[in-house]
C-alpha cells in the first residue's frame, strides 16, 4: 500500500570493531580510515544528505569517539587555519560540521546489525527510515538511495538494495528470492537467506548495505533470535516481513543497483577504493597516475 510518509531519518551503524584493519583500528575507527583525505563515514553521510535525508543517527560504541569529534567543530584548528589564511583547509574541515543534524547512541555490545538498528528505535519512532552501513558507499551522485525512497513512497513496505554477483560470491551476502514488478529495476522480495552456499542461494541477487525500513521492523527485530554468528541479523527480520506482506509493515521490495560501489570494510577493497579515487581526483591524479604507471612498470 503506498504511503505518504516521507523518510526524514537515516541510521548509520558504525560500532564494529574493525578487526580486519588491526592494528590501525586499535586506536582509529575503521569508518575514519581516509579515502585519500576524506573518511569513509563522510561519504556515507553525504550519500544520505544527497537523497534528501538530513537527520542522521550514528550507532557507535567504545573507542569511536573520533567519529563524534570529526563531525564537531574544531575551534583551535579553525583559528590556526584562519591565521594562516588557509581558506581551502578551513572550508574542508567546516564542511563536515554542517552536513546534517547528527545524533549518536552507543550500541553497547556487538550483537549484530539487527541489534544496532534496534538501538535506533527511540530516535526513529513510528517513521520509515533509511539504514546505510558505515563502511560501504556508492559513487558520489549515484541515485540508488533516492530511488529506494521513491519506491518506499510508491509501494510502502521496506526496500533493500540488490546487486547481481557471481554465484561464487553469494556466500558473502544475504541472497534474495525475487519476483518482477512492473518497474524494470524493482522486484518483490519473497525470501532472504543470510550468507548461503551457492547451492542454497535462491538467486544471485544479493543485498548490499542500503535499506529503507518500515518502522514495523522494530517489533520484528525484538522477536528475532540470534542467527548466523550468534548475532541478530536484519536479514532475518526482513525475511519475516517479506513472508508476511499482508501484516503491518507491508512487504519487502528490492531495487537493483547499477553503478560503482565501494566496500571499504576489507583491506583489498579499501586499497582499490583509495587508488581509484586518487586516480580520478584532479588535484592528485596529475602526479599520482604517472608515478603509479612507473611503479607498476618496474614491478613487471
Amino acid at each position: 500500500m503506498p504511503t505518504s510518509a516521507a523518510v526524514r531519518k537515516a541510521v548509520i551503524p558504525a560500532a564494529g570493531l574493525g578487526t580486519r584493519f588491526l592494528p590501525a583500528t586499535k586506536a582509529v575507527p575503521k569508518e575514519m580510515l581516509p579515502v585519500v583525505d576524506t573518511p569513509t563515514i563522510q561519504y556515507v553521510v553525504e550519500e544520505a544528505v544527497g537523497a534528501g535525508v538530513g537527520d542522521i543517527l550514528l550507532i557507535t560504541g567504545r573507542g569511536k569517539e573520533a567519529i563524534e569529534d570529526y563531525f564537531d567543530s574544531a575551534h583551535e584548528l579553525e583559528e590556526a587555519l584562519e591565521a594562516k589564511g588557509d581558506t581551502a583547509g578551513l572550508e574542508a574541515i567546516r564542511k563536515s560540521n554542517h552536513l546534517a543534524a547528527i545524533h549518536y547512541i552507543r550500541q553497547g555490545a556487538p550483537k549484530g546489525l539487527g541489534h544496532a538498528v534496534l538501538c535506533a528505535a527511540h530516535h526513529v519512532g513510528d517513521e520509515p527510515f533509511a539504514v546505510l552501513l558505515g563502511d560501504d558507499f556508492t559513487e558520489p551522485g549515484n541515485p540508488l538511495l533516492r530511488r529506494m525512497l521513491e519506491v518506499r513512497e510508491q509501494r510502502g513496505g521496506s526496500v533493500v538494495a540488490l546487486m547481481e554477483v557471481g554465484m561464487d560470491q553469494v556466500s558473502l551476502y544475504g541472497a534474495a528470492a525475487i519476483e518482477p514488478t512492473d518497474d524494470e529495476d524493482v522486484f518483490t522480495v519473497t525470501d532472504l537467506i543470510e550468507k548461503p552456499s551457492p547451492d542454497e542461494a535462491p538467486s544471485n541477487r544479493v543485498i548490499i548495505g542500503r535499506y529503507v525500513c518500515d518502522p514495523a521492523i522494530f517489533d520484528v527485530l525484538r522477536r528475532t533470535p540470534p542467527g548466523r554468528g550468534g548475532e541478530i541479523q536484519i536479514t532475518d527480520a526482513l525475511k519475516t516481513l517479506a513472508q508476511t506482506p499482508s501484516a503491518d509493515g507491508g512487504g519487502v521490495y528490492g531495487v537493483l543497483f547499477r553503478g560503482r560501489r565501494f566496500d571499504t570494510g576489507n583491506r583489498l577493497e579499501y586499497l582499490r577504493t583509495v587508488i581509484q579515487f586518487a586516480c580520478e581526483r584532479p588535484d592528485v591524479a596529475a602526479e599520482f597516475v604517472p608515478w603509479l604507471r612507473k611503479y607498476l612498470d618496474n614491478l613487471a
